[in-house]
């Protein structure tokens, strides 16, 4: 999948934000429980799905930013529960396999933005 979002379908982008809204609601109401980690401290950031709609990568940040490697961990070793419960809400035919990356487009803006201030200076 292609990091510009103008090379993802009509199609692809509606699943995505569907796909997203869903997660987030379970994580938030915590219909999804997981050992050693809370959900509620989750966010999902963005959710690109395949032209064929039979993988999603999600994207998402835990509160602070911390104990990433752990929540990235634990969230792909749940990734098929997590999957069955988000599919009783998912409306499209297939619902598609889950992988959980961390959201690296805030580290990436911080990069740019103290660049920015050390030119300034």
């Amino acid at each position: 999948m292609s990091a510009n979002p103008s090379t993802f379908s009509q199609r692809q982008l509606k699943g995505g934000e569907n796909l997203k809204k869903i997660l987030a609601r379970l994580f938030i109401q915590q219909n999804i429980i997981l050992p050693e980690i809370d959900t509620k401290l989750i966010t999902i950031t963005e959710v690109r799905i395949s032209p064929d709609f039979k993988h999603a990568k999600i994207f998402f940040m835990p509160l602070a930013g911390k104990e990433i490697d752990k929540y990235s961990k634990k969230l792909n070793e749940y990734a098929l529960e997590i999957k069955k419960i988000a599919s009783k809400e998912w409306t499209a035919k297939f619902m598609p396999n889950l992988k959980f990356v961390k959201d690296e487009s805030f580290e990436y803006a911080e990069k740019i933005e103290n660049l920015l201030l050390k030119d300034k200076n």
